[in-house]
C-alpha cells in the first residue's frame, strides 16, 4: 500500500508518509462565515471529505481539523444594527453546516471557531517578535506585522519572490515597513464595533487573517501536522502566510499540502466578490444530496468543474444504475435464502469491507476518484450479469463491493429520484398498473397485448424484470 498525494509545496506527487500511521492528521481551511456557503464551498468541503475517508479507510484513524472565521472585515461589514456580527457568524456557520450535512459529509473531529483562540494567537504573535519576524508598527495604531524580508524562506510555497509580489490589502499600509508585510493583529479602530475587539500586549484589537490558522492547528495537532487542504485560491496569501509565520516561529507545520480545484461558471471562478455563484440552499433544492454529492465528486479534486445540467442529469443516472443493480441483487440473493457470499478462511468482517484492488489502485492514486467511479461502475455490469446468469455466489460478491466502494465514497444507500415524491408516486402507480395488465393478459394467454403492454413501457424508458416473486421494475440506466 503506497498512497500518493499531489504536494502543491513540491509541485508533484509525494508517496504519503504519516507521522503516526495510527493516526493521520489534517487541517482544512475552514468557512468565513460572513454570508451563506455557495457550491463552490461544498465540492472544497466534499475534497477533503472523500480524502479523510480514503485515509480512514487505509490507516484507521483520522484526526481532521476544519476552521471557522467567524471575526473578520467582512463578516463585520455584514453585521447590522439588528444582527451584530457574532449572531451573524454563527446564523451562517449553521447554513454551512447544514449544507455539508445534505450531501453527507462527515463532521470534522474539532471545529474550532477563531474567536475561540485569541490567547493562542497572542503567545505566536509574541513568539514572531522576539525572533525579530513581526514588529509593532510605529505609528501607535496597535497594529502588528510579520516582516516578510525577514524570513527568507517567504514565497516557497507558491514559487514567489517577495519583490514580485502585491502588496498586502490586508492592514492600513502606514505603519509597514514593507508593503507585502501582512498582519498578524489588528489595532481597534473607532469606526468598528466595540465587541469586536480584544486586549493584547499591544493594544485593544482583533487578529488577522492568517494568524488564526497557525494557532487553531498548532492547538488541536501539535506543532506539526500530516496535511493542510484548502482551495486553489488560498494559496496566495492566506497559506504563504501561515506557512512563513508557523515555520519562522519554529515549527514544522504541514508536511503535505493538498489543495482542491474550483467550481467555475462559463470558465471563470465561482465566487461571492465576483456575484457568479449559486447558493447551496437554492442548489440543492432542486437536485437530490447523493446526484449533488455524486455530481461535484466525479471530477478529480484538483480540476476546475463547471457544474451544468448535464453534469447533473449523468450523476443521477449513474446512481440510479448502482441502485438498480443493488435492488435486483438483493431480490436475487433473498428469493435463494442466500444473504451474501460464503468466504472461507477469512474474517467474514473484513472481506466484506474490501474493495476491489483496482479502486483501491485508484484511490491511492492522488484520490482518482473518476477511474474509481469507473470501478464501481464496472462492478455494477458484472454483477447484473450474474443476476442474469443466476450465479448468486457472484452476484454476492459483485455486491458486497459495490456496498464496499460506495461507503468509502459517501454514496451508500439508494439516491432519491429528483422528481418530487408525489410524482414519483403517481409513476409507479401507473407502472404496476400496467405491469397488472401484463399479467393478466398472459393468464389469458393475450400474448399480443402482453407484448403492446410490454412494448410501451419500454418505450417509456422503463424495464421489467421477471422473477420468481414478482415483476419489478427500473427506469433505463
Amino acid at each position: 500500500m503506497t498512497i500518493r498525494l499531489y504536494d502543491t509545496r513540491a509541485q508533484q506527487l509525494r508517496d504519503f508518509v504519516p507521522l503516526d500511521p495510527s493516526n493521520v492528521t489534517m487541517y482544512v481551511c475552514g468557512p468565513t462565515v460572513q454570508s451563506g456557503p455557495h457550491i463552490g464551498h461544498v465540492r472544497a468541503a466534499l475534497s477533503f471529505d472523500l480524502l479523510r475517508r480514503w485515509l480512514e479507510y487505509r490507516f484507521g484513524r483520522v484526526t481532521f481539523v476544519r476552521n471557522v472565521t467567524d471575526i473578520d472585515d467582512k463578516v463585520l461589514a455584514n453585521a447590522t444594527d439588528t444582527e451584530p456580527w457574532w449572531a451573524l457568524a454563527y446564523r451562517m456557520e449553521q447554513e454551512f453546516s447544514q449544507a455539508y450535512a445534505a450531501v453527507g459529509i462527515l463532521a470534522p473531529t474539532y471545529e474550532p471557531r477563531a474567536t475561540g483562540f485569541i490567547p493562542q494567537m497572542h503567545e505566536l504573535i509574541a513568539t514572531l517578535i522576539e525572533r525579530g519576524h513581526a514588529y509593532v508598527a510605529p505609528d501607535a495604531s496597535g497594529d502588528v506585522y510579520f516582516d516578510v524580508r525577514s524570513w527568507p524562506e517567504y514565497g516557497s510555497l507558491t514559487r514567489q519572490s517577495v519583490d514580485a509580489m502585491e502588496a498586502a490589502a490586508d492592514a492600513d499600509p502606514r505603519g509597514k515597513r514593507n508593503s507585502q508585510d501582512f498582519a498578524l493583529w489588528k489595532g481597534a479602530k473607532v469606526d468598528e464595533q466595540r465587541d469586536a475587539v480584544w486586549d493584547s500586549p499591544w493594544g485593544r484589537g482583533r487578529p488577522g487573517w492568517h494568524i488564526e490558522c497557525s494557532a487553531m492547528s498548532k492547538r488541536y495537532l501539535g506543532a506539526e501536522f500530516d496535511i493542510h487542504g484548502g482551495g486553489l485560491d488560498l494559496r496566495f496569501p492566506h497559506h504563504e502566510n501561515e506557512l512563513a509565520q508557523s515555520t519562522a516561529a519554529g515549527d514544522g507545520f504541514a508536511r503535505y499540502w493538498v489543495h482542491n480545484g474550483l467550481v467555475t461558471v462559463g470558465g471563470q471562478k465561482m465566487s461571492k466578490s465576483l456575484g457568479n455563484f449559486t447558493l447551496a440552499k437554492d442548489f440543492l433544492q432542486g437536485v437530490d444530496p447523493m446526484v449533488a454529492r455524486y455530481a461535484l465528486a466525479a471530477a478529480h479534486y484538483r480540476s476546475s468543474l463547471d457544474i451544468t445540467a448535464s453534469t447533473l442529469a449523468e450523476a443521477e443516472s449513474a446512481l440510479g444504475r448502482v441502485d438498480a443493480f443493488r435492488s435486483r441483487a438483493m431480490r436475487a440473493l433473498a428469493g435463494a435464502g442466500q444473504r451474501g457470499p460464503v468466504w472461507a478462511g477469512d474474517d467474514a468482517l473484513a472481506v466484506a469491507r474490501r474493495v476491489p484492488q483496482d479502486f483501491a489502485a485508484a484511490m491511492d492514486d492522488d484520490l482518482g476518484v473518476p477511474q474509481a467511479l469507473a470501478v464501481l461502475h464496472e462492478t455494477v455490469r458484472v454483477g447484473n450479469a450474474k443476476v442474469d446468469q443466476g450465479d448468486l455466489d457472484g452476484v454476492a460478491a459483485a455486491l458486497s463491493a459495490v456496498e464496499s466502494m460506495t461507503d468509502v465514497l459517501g454514496i451508500a444507500g439508494p439516491a432519491a429520484s429528483s422528481a418530487a415524491d408525489g410524482t414519483a408516486s403517481a409513476l409507479d402507480a401507473l407502472v404496476q398498473t400496467m405491469i397488472t395488465q401484463r399479467a393478466q393478459a398472459r393468464a389469458d394467454k393475450d400474448w399480443a397485448a402482453a407484448d403492446r403492454i410490454r412494448d410501451a413501457i419500454s418505450a417509456a424508458g422503463i424495464t421489467l424484470e421477471d422473477t420468481p416473486d414478482g415483476t419489478h421494475w427500473s427506469i433505463d440506466g
